[in-house]
């Protein structure tokens, strides 16, 4: 119990600290906000009127893609912040202190939450601008940002693992864009998964972008009347399938990166 306790508090600790420097880097943040702006503002008008969407409107389809691309992308934070500290030696300083050893990561990992609320409410009103709407209750609307926020909070743990491997910032931006973007393209983000073809189609459909993706169209009310029934079992049980990836992320990444955190050098 004194140990959970002294986790709890060394990572409000840690997580105060990263929140503050927002206010000294403020360019993170105008890179948090615009950043979703930009890509509502692009597909909606670019492609708005080229992918049709029967029985509904893509403006609507696509702003549950974008939550999700956005929230996967903001994960990045963690790894880069990670890398950036290990790269200018912060990590010994913390290592040196009497703190919870991983406390530095939880702390991490919760503060780059705020970015997400962040960018999710900046891409809700974008999205509101441009024609999107809300057609459930409030209670099935939380949910649908509570989950998008469960699964970044999972994600991010897979890049501050990767993020307490790679030697610099600049090669988590690297690799995590290699993975990151393809992960989020092959998807039901920004076209019907039906629509893609053979080998492109099976990987979407299971694809837990394609399944949290869904989940948020669903809860905001985003699914057009008359829309045939995902034939494959992820996208029918669109919920169920983002909580076991989130849980499962969680259990297998947190152990990892906490380990790589005392192992490392």
């Amino acid at each position: 119990m004194k140990g959970l306790l002294r986790l709890a508090v060394d990572s409000h600790v840690i997580a105060k600290r990263n929140v503050i420097k927002i206010k000294r880097v403020p360019e993170v943040l105008v890179f948090v906000l615009i950043s979703p702006i930009m890509f509502v503002l692009l597909f909606a008008y670019v492609f708005g009127d080229s992918i049709a969407i029967p029985g509904g409107s893509y403006r609507e389809f696509l702003i549950g893609g974008i939550f999700a691309q956005t929230v996967v992308f903001g994960a990045t934070f963690t790894g880069a912040g990670l890398a950036d500290d290990m790269q200018k030696g912060i990590m010994s300083r913390f290592r040196a202190l009497p703190m919870s050893r991983a406390a530095v990561l939880v702390g991490r990992t919760a503060s780059d939450v705020i970015y997400n609320v962040l960018s999710l409410a900046i891409m809700a009103i974008t999205g509101l601008i441009v024609g999107w709407r809300l057609h459930t209750g409030p209670l099935e609307a939380a949910a649908g940002f509570a989950l998008l926020l469960a699964f970044a909070y999972a994600f991010s743990w897979v890049m501050a693992y990767v993020g307490l491997l790679v030697p610099s910032v600049e090669v988590i931006n690297n690799a995590s864009f290699m993975v990151i973007f393809p992960l989020t393209f092959i998807a039901n983000t920004f076209v019907p998964s039906e629509n893609l073809p053979g080998v492109l189609r099976a990987f979407a459909e299971w694809n837990p972008v394609s399944a949290v993706t869904q989940a948020a169209r669903e809860l905001f009310g985003n699914i057009p009347p008359g829309t045939p029934e995902p034939s494959v079992w992820p996208l029918q049980n669109a919920v169920a399938y983002t909580l076991i990836w989130v849980v499962a992320i969680i259990a297998v990444f947190a152990p990892l990166a906490v380990n790589r955190y005392r192992r490392r050098p």
